[in-house]
């Protein structure tokens, strides 16, 4: 169950991470790239799906800290769009 959500909130949020957190300098669009392939080869070998935060975490791409800063900043992005 646990990996269904994960896939839904991938499946809503994951492409704003990436371009936040690179926006933000935390990482480059390289390393970005590369998390986002090695979570395409997860699904694709029937692994359990990951977030690309819990990627970057395990491969000391980004910091606890880092990847809390972006997800503030997506759901804050996020309540702004649909106030409009």
């Amino acid at each position: 169950m646990s990996n269904d959500i994960d896939r839904e909130l991938s499946a809503k949020y994951c492409r704003r991470f990436g371009m936040i957190a690179v926006e933000m300098g935390f990482i480059t669009a390289e390393k970005m790239k590369a998390a986002m392939a090695e979570q395409l080869d997860d699904d694709l070998s029937n692994r359990p799906h990951r977030l690309l935060g819990r990627i970057l975490l395990e491969n000391g791409g980004m910091t606890a800290q880092q990847i809390e800063i972006v997800l503030n900043e997506l759901f804050r992005r996020e309540r702004s769009d649909n106030d409009v």
